[in-house]
Protein backbone atom coordinates (compact mmCIF):
# COMPACT_ATOMS: atom_id res chain seq x y z
CA UNK A 1 0.00 0.00 0.00
CA UNK A 2 2.83 2.39 0.87
CA UNK A 3 4.59 1.58 -2.41
CA UNK A 4 1.38 2.33 -4.31
CA UNK A 5 1.02 5.71 -2.61
CA UNK A 6 4.66 6.57 -3.32
CA UNK A 7 4.22 5.62 -6.97
CA UNK A 8 1.10 7.81 -7.23
CA UNK A 9 3.01 10.77 -5.80
CA UNK A 10 5.85 10.21 -8.27
CA UNK A 11 3.32 10.02 -11.11
CA UNK A 12 1.71 13.26 -9.95
CA UNK A 13 5.08 15.01 -9.67
CA UNK A 14 6.22 13.89 -13.10
CA UNK A 15 2.94 14.82 -14.79
CA UNK A 16 2.81 18.26 -13.23
CA UNK A 17 6.46 19.10 -13.93
CA UNK A 18 6.13 17.97 -17.56
CA UNK A 19 3.03 20.14 -17.95
CA UNK A 20 4.80 23.12 -16.38
CA UNK A 21 7.74 22.80 -18.74
CA UNK A 22 5.35 23.37 -21.66
CA UNK A 23 2.79 25.77 -20.14
CA UNK A 24 4.54 27.91 -17.52
CA UNK A 25 3.63 31.58 -17.55
CA UNK A 26 6.25 34.10 -18.60
CA UNK A 27 6.40 36.40 -15.57
CA UNK A 28 8.97 39.14 -14.89
CA UNK A 29 10.00 37.73 -11.50
CA UNK A 30 10.73 34.38 -13.14
CA UNK A 31 13.43 35.97 -15.30
CA UNK A 32 15.73 36.54 -12.33
CA UNK A 33 17.44 34.62 -9.56
CA UNK A 34 17.67 37.72 -7.36
CA UNK A 35 16.18 36.80 -3.95
CA UNK A 36 15.20 40.45 -3.38
CA UNK A 37 13.16 40.58 -6.60
CA UNK A 38 11.50 37.25 -5.79
CA UNK A 39 10.68 38.54 -2.29
CA UNK A 40 9.09 41.73 -3.67
CA UNK A 41 7.00 39.71 -6.13
CA UNK A 42 5.77 37.33 -3.45
CA UNK A 43 4.74 40.20 -1.17
CA UNK A 44 2.81 41.82 -4.03
CA UNK A 45 1.11 38.53 -4.87
CA UNK A 46 -0.13 38.01 -1.30
CA UNK A 47 -3.35 39.90 -2.03
CA UNK A 48 -3.10 40.75 -5.72
CA UNK A 49 -3.64 38.86 -8.98
CA UNK A 50 -0.71 38.33 -11.32
CA UNK A 51 -2.05 40.55 -14.12
CA UNK A 52 -2.41 43.48 -11.72
CA UNK A 53 0.92 42.90 -9.98
CA UNK A 54 3.11 42.68 -13.12
CA UNK A 55 3.32 46.40 -14.02
CA UNK A 56 3.63 47.37 -10.35
CA UNK A 57 6.50 44.93 -9.91
CA UNK A 58 8.36 46.27 -12.92
CA UNK A 59 7.96 49.92 -11.83
CA UNK A 60 8.84 49.09 -8.22
CA UNK A 61 12.03 47.27 -9.21
CA UNK A 62 13.04 50.12 -11.49
CA UNK A 63 12.61 52.62 -8.66
CA UNK A 64 14.07 50.39 -5.91
CA UNK A 65 16.42 47.97 -7.72
CA UNK A 66 18.14 46.69 -4.55
CA UNK A 67 17.24 46.04 -0.96
CA UNK A 68 19.59 48.87 -0.01
CA UNK A 69 17.70 51.29 -2.26
CA UNK A 70 14.41 50.27 -0.69
CA UNK A 71 15.76 50.52 2.85
CA UNK A 72 17.10 54.03 2.26
CA UNK A 73 13.95 55.37 0.56
CA UNK A 74 11.46 57.52 2.49
CA UNK A 75 8.29 55.62 3.32
CA UNK A 76 6.26 58.16 1.35
CA UNK A 77 8.16 57.19 -1.81
CA UNK A 78 7.52 53.50 -1.18
CA UNK A 79 3.81 54.08 -0.60
CA UNK A 80 3.64 56.24 -3.74
CA UNK A 81 5.13 53.39 -5.78
CA UNK A 82 2.57 51.06 -4.20
CA UNK A 83 -0.32 53.48 -4.80
CA UNK A 84 -3.40 51.72 -6.18
CA UNK A 85 -2.19 48.22 -5.33
CA UNK A 86 -4.05 48.20 -2.01
CA UNK A 87 -3.31 46.45 1.29
CA UNK A 88 -0.70 49.10 2.09
CA UNK A 89 0.52 47.32 5.20
CA UNK A 90 2.41 45.08 2.76
CA UNK A 91 4.42 48.07 1.55
CA UNK A 92 5.09 49.30 5.08
CA UNK A 93 6.23 45.85 6.21
CA UNK A 94 8.38 45.41 3.09
CA UNK A 95 10.07 48.74 3.74
CA UNK A 96 10.70 47.94 7.41
CA UNK A 97 11.94 44.44 6.57
CA UNK A 98 14.38 45.88 4.02
CA UNK A 99 15.82 48.13 6.72
CA UNK A 100 16.24 45.11 9.02
CA UNK A 101 17.89 43.06 6.25
CA UNK A 102 20.39 45.86 5.58
CA UNK A 103 21.07 46.62 9.25
CA UNK A 104 21.17 43.08 10.64
CA UNK A 105 21.91 40.77 7.69
CA UNK A 106 24.39 42.81 5.61
CA UNK A 107 21.78 43.28 2.89
CA UNK A 108 21.18 39.56 2.25
CA UNK A 109 17.88 37.84 2.95
CA UNK A 110 18.01 34.98 5.48
CA UNK A 111 18.37 31.72 3.56
CA UNK A 112 16.09 29.63 5.76
CA UNK A 113 12.40 29.65 6.64
CA UNK A 114 13.00 30.39 10.31
CA UNK A 115 15.01 33.50 9.51
CA UNK A 116 12.57 34.70 6.87
CA UNK A 117 9.63 34.33 9.26
CA UNK A 118 11.23 36.84 11.62
CA UNK A 119 10.92 39.62 9.05
CA UNK A 120 7.81 41.86 9.02
CA UNK A 121 5.22 40.88 6.44
CA UNK A 122 6.56 37.37 5.80
CA UNK A 123 4.27 34.54 6.80
CA UNK A 124 4.50 30.81 6.28
CA UNK A 125 3.50 30.83 2.61
CA UNK A 126 5.81 33.72 1.63
CA UNK A 127 8.72 32.19 3.54
CA UNK A 128 8.21 28.87 1.76
CA UNK A 129 7.98 30.55 -1.63
CA UNK A 130 11.18 32.56 -1.13
CA UNK A 131 13.06 29.62 0.38
CA UNK A 132 12.15 27.29 -2.48
CA UNK A 133 12.25 29.65 -5.47
CA UNK A 134 15.15 31.90 -4.44
CA UNK A 135 17.29 29.42 -2.48
CA UNK A 136 16.28 26.01 -3.85
CA UNK A 137 15.21 24.60 -0.48
CA UNK A 138 12.73 21.72 -0.29
CA UNK A 139 9.97 23.83 1.22
CA UNK A 140 6.26 23.60 0.31
CA UNK A 141 3.88 26.49 -0.35
CA UNK A 142 0.19 26.90 0.31
CA UNK A 143 -1.47 29.90 -1.32
CA UNK A 144 -5.05 30.15 -2.57
CA UNK A 145 -4.27 28.42 -5.85
CA UNK A 146 -2.48 25.53 -4.15
CA UNK A 147 -5.27 25.15 -1.58
CA UNK A 148 -7.76 24.80 -4.43
CA UNK A 149 -5.65 22.24 -6.31
CA UNK A 150 -4.96 20.09 -3.25
CA UNK A 151 -8.55 20.30 -1.97
CA UNK A 152 -9.78 18.90 -5.27
CA UNK A 153 -6.98 16.42 -5.86
CA UNK A 154 -7.44 14.80 -2.45
CA UNK A 155 -11.16 15.60 -2.04
CA UNK A 156 -10.67 17.60 1.16
CA UNK A 157 -14.25 18.21 2.29
CA UNK A 158 -13.54 20.39 5.34
CA UNK A 159 -13.30 24.16 5.18
CA UNK A 160 -9.70 25.15 4.28
CA UNK A 161 -9.60 28.00 6.82
CA UNK A 162 -10.04 25.64 9.77
CA UNK A 163 -6.84 24.96 11.69
CA UNK A 164 -7.07 21.17 11.31
CA UNK A 165 -7.62 21.49 7.56
CA UNK A 166 -4.74 23.93 7.21
CA UNK A 167 -2.51 21.42 8.99
CA UNK A 168 -3.71 18.66 6.66
CA UNK A 169 -3.11 20.76 3.53
CA UNK A 170 0.39 21.80 4.63
CA UNK A 171 1.21 18.14 5.30
CA UNK A 172 -0.03 17.20 1.82
CA UNK A 173 1.98 20.01 0.22
CA UNK A 174 5.14 18.90 2.01
CA UNK A 175 4.58 15.26 1.13
CA UNK A 176 4.19 16.10 -2.56
CA UNK A 177 7.21 18.42 -2.81
CA UNK A 178 9.94 16.60 -4.77
CA UNK A 179 13.52 16.68 -3.54
CA UNK A 180 15.66 19.37 -5.21
CA UNK A 181 12.76 20.43 -7.44
CA UNK A 182 10.62 22.43 -5.02
CA UNK A 183 11.00 25.70 -6.94
CA UNK A 184 9.64 24.25 -10.19
CA UNK A 185 7.00 22.12 -8.47
CA UNK A 186 5.65 24.96 -6.34
CA UNK A 187 5.39 27.29 -9.31
CA UNK A 188 3.75 24.51 -11.31
CA UNK A 189 1.11 24.05 -8.61
CA UNK A 190 0.42 27.78 -8.56
CA UNK A 191 0.20 27.99 -12.35
CA UNK A 192 -2.13 24.99 -12.49
CA UNK A 193 -4.46 26.66 -9.99
CA UNK A 194 -4.32 29.98 -11.82
CA UNK A 195 -4.90 28.69 -15.35
CA UNK A 196 -6.55 25.25 -15.23
CA UNK A 197 -7.87 24.39 -11.77
CA UNK A 198 -9.64 27.74 -11.60
CA UNK A 199 -12.31 28.63 -9.00
CA UNK A 200 -15.36 28.26 -11.26
CA UNK A 201 -15.77 25.70 -14.03
CA UNK A 202 -12.26 24.24 -13.80
CA UNK A 203 -10.78 23.04 -17.11
CA UNK A 204 -10.56 19.41 -16.08
CA UNK A 205 -10.28 18.01 -19.60
CA UNK A 206 -6.89 19.67 -20.13
CA UNK A 207 -5.58 19.07 -16.60
CA UNK A 208 -2.42 16.94 -16.38
CA UNK A 209 -3.73 15.49 -13.11
CA UNK A 210 -7.15 14.52 -14.51
CA UNK A 211 -6.83 10.82 -13.70
CA UNK A 212 -5.57 11.48 -10.17
CA UNK A 213 -8.21 14.01 -9.07
CA UNK A 214 -10.64 12.56 -6.52
CA UNK A 215 -13.02 15.52 -6.63
CA UNK A 216 -13.33 15.18 -10.41
CA UNK A 217 -13.97 11.45 -10.04
CA UNK A 218 -16.92 12.30 -7.75
CA UNK A 219 -18.04 15.26 -9.88
CA UNK A 220 -17.32 17.62 -6.96
CA UNK A 221 -14.75 19.87 -8.61
CA UNK A 222 -17.16 22.84 -8.56
CA UNK A 223 -17.99 22.30 -4.90
CA UNK A 224 -14.45 22.16 -3.52
CA UNK A 225 -12.79 23.77 -1.72
CA UNK A 226 -15.70 24.57 0.57
CA UNK A 227 -16.52 28.26 0.73
CA UNK A 228 -17.55 30.22 3.80
CA UNK A 229 -20.77 32.18 3.67
CA UNK A 230 -19.87 35.83 3.22
CA UNK A 231 -21.34 38.27 5.67
CA UNK A 232 -22.70 41.52 4.27
CA UNK A 233 -20.05 44.26 4.39
CA UNK A 234 -20.92 47.19 6.67
CA UNK A 235 -21.39 50.57 5.04
CA UNK A 236 -20.26 53.93 6.44
CA UNK A 237 -20.84 57.49 5.26
CA UNK A 238 -17.92 59.88 5.58
CA UNK A 239 -17.93 63.67 5.59
CA UNK A 240 -14.77 64.82 3.82
CA UNK A 241 -13.53 68.40 3.88
CA UNK A 242 -11.71 69.96 0.94
CA UNK A 243 -10.40 72.86 3.01
CA UNK A 244 -8.92 75.78 1.05
CA UNK A 245 -6.56 78.39 2.48
CA UNK A 246 -5.95 80.70 -0.43
CA UNK A 247 -4.65 78.53 -3.27
CA UNK A 248 -3.70 75.65 -1.01
CA UNK A 249 -5.79 72.77 0.32
CA UNK A 250 -5.29 70.74 3.47
CA UNK A 251 -3.82 67.25 3.29
CA UNK A 252 -3.49 65.00 6.34
CA UNK A 253 -1.48 61.83 6.66
CA UNK A 254 -2.88 58.74 8.34
CA UNK A 255 -0.78 57.18 11.07
CA UNK A 256 1.33 54.25 9.94
CA UNK A 257 -0.82 51.49 11.42
CA UNK A 258 -4.27 50.43 10.31
CA UNK A 259 -6.30 50.83 7.13
CA UNK A 260 -4.48 52.97 4.53
CA UNK A 261 -1.74 53.72 7.06
CA UNK A 262 0.78 56.29 5.90
CA UNK A 263 -1.34 57.59 3.02
CA UNK A 264 -2.42 61.21 2.55
CA UNK A 265 -6.00 62.41 2.18
CA UNK A 266 -8.42 65.25 2.79
CA UNK A 267 -9.56 65.26 6.45
CA UNK A 268 -12.73 63.29 6.96
CA UNK A 269 -14.89 61.75 9.62
CA UNK A 270 -17.45 58.98 9.84
CA UNK A 271 -21.03 60.13 10.34
CA UNK A 272 -22.97 59.11 13.41
CA UNK A 273 -26.63 58.23 13.06
CA UNK A 274 -28.73 61.34 12.46
CA UNK A 275 -25.71 63.63 12.11
CA UNK A 276 -25.54 66.02 9.17
CA UNK A 277 -22.50 66.18 6.89
CA UNK A 278 -21.91 69.84 7.72
CA UNK A 279 -22.13 69.36 11.49
CA UNK A 280 -19.89 66.29 11.51
CA UNK A 281 -17.24 67.95 9.37
CA UNK A 282 -17.29 71.25 11.29
CA UNK A 283 -16.82 69.37 14.57
CA UNK A 284 -14.00 67.25 13.14
CA UNK A 285 -12.12 70.25 11.80
CA UNK A 286 -12.63 72.12 15.05
CA UNK A 287 -10.89 69.24 16.83
CA UNK A 288 -7.97 69.81 14.43
CA UNK A 289 -7.78 73.44 15.59
CA UNK A 290 -9.50 74.93 12.56
CA UNK A 291 -12.50 77.18 12.16
CA UNK A 292 -13.91 76.86 8.67
CA UNK A 293 -16.85 77.95 6.57
CA UNK A 294 -18.51 74.81 5.22
CA UNK A 295 -19.80 75.39 1.71
CA UNK A 296 -21.41 73.38 -1.03
CA UNK A 297 -21.23 69.66 -1.52
CA UNK A 298 -18.84 68.78 -4.35
CA UNK A 299 -19.65 65.13 -4.93
CA UNK A 300 -20.11 61.69 -3.36
CA UNK A 301 -18.00 58.69 -4.30
CA UNK A 302 -18.32 55.05 -3.34
CA UNK A 303 -15.48 52.69 -2.58
CA UNK A 304 -15.34 49.09 -1.41
CA UNK A 305 -12.63 47.58 0.74
CA UNK A 306 -12.45 43.85 1.49
CA UNK A 307 -14.73 44.01 4.53
CA UNK A 308 -16.10 47.53 4.34
CA UNK A 309 -17.95 49.84 1.96
CA UNK A 310 -17.85 53.62 2.22
CA UNK A 311 -19.48 56.63 0.62
CA UNK A 312 -17.31 59.73 0.89
CA UNK A 313 -19.25 63.00 0.66
CA UNK A 314 -16.87 65.85 -0.17
CA UNK A 315 -17.72 69.40 0.87
CA UNK A 316 -15.88 72.56 -0.13
CA UNK A 317 -14.63 74.46 2.93
CA UNK A 318 -12.85 77.78 3.42
CA UNK A 319 -10.30 78.27 6.19
CA UNK A 320 -11.34 81.08 8.54
CA UNK A 321 -8.91 80.81 11.44
CA UNK A 322 -6.70 78.47 13.43
CA UNK A 323 -3.55 76.39 13.03
CA UNK A 324 -3.67 72.66 12.34
CA UNK A 325 -3.27 70.31 15.29
CA UNK A 326 -2.63 66.83 13.92
CA UNK A 327 -4.69 64.98 16.52
CA UNK A 328 -5.35 61.50 15.16
CA UNK A 329 -3.24 62.16 12.08
CA UNK A 330 0.53 61.75 11.68
CA UNK A 331 1.00 65.16 10.06
CA UNK A 332 -0.74 67.79 7.96
CA UNK A 333 0.27 70.09 5.09
CA UNK A 334 -1.23 72.88 3.02
CA UNK A 335 -0.46 72.00 -0.60
CA UNK A 336 -1.19 73.38 -4.04
CA UNK A 337 -3.65 71.39 -6.10
CA UNK A 338 -0.92 70.55 -8.63
CA UNK A 339 1.17 69.06 -5.82
CA UNK A 340 -1.42 66.48 -4.77
CA UNK A 341 -0.03 63.75 -7.01
CA UNK A 342 3.35 63.99 -5.31
CA UNK A 343 1.81 62.25 -2.29
CA UNK A 344 0.66 58.63 -1.94
CA UNK A 345 -3.13 58.85 -2.08
CA UNK A 346 -5.87 56.23 -1.62
CA UNK A 347 -8.24 55.47 -4.49
CA UNK A 348 -11.04 57.50 -2.90
CA UNK A 349 -8.86 60.60 -3.13
CA UNK A 350 -8.23 60.04 -6.81
CA UNK A 351 -11.97 59.75 -7.37
CA UNK A 352 -12.57 62.98 -5.48
CA UNK A 353 -9.84 64.95 -7.27
CA UNK A 354 -11.76 64.74 -10.55
CA UNK A 355 -14.44 67.05 -9.12
CA UNK A 356 -12.10 69.77 -7.81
Amino acid sequence: MKKTATKQIQTLQSALLAWYQKHQRDLPWRRTNDPYAIWVSEVMLQQTQVTTAKPYFERFMEKFPTVQALAQAPLDDVLKAWEGLGYYSRARHLHRAAQIVVAEHSGALPRDVEGLLKLPGIGRYTAGAIASIAFGLDEPVLDGNVVRVLSRLFRVREHPKEAATQKQLWALARRLTPTRQAALFNQALMDLGATVCIPKEPRCLICPLYELCRARAHNEQNELPLKAKRKPSPHHDLAVGVVWKGERCLLVQRKAKGLLGGLWEFPGVRLNRGQSLQAALREHLKALGLRVRVGRKLTSVDHAFTHLRITAHALCCAHVAGEVKCGDYAQAKWVLFDELDQYPLPKTMHKLKVFL
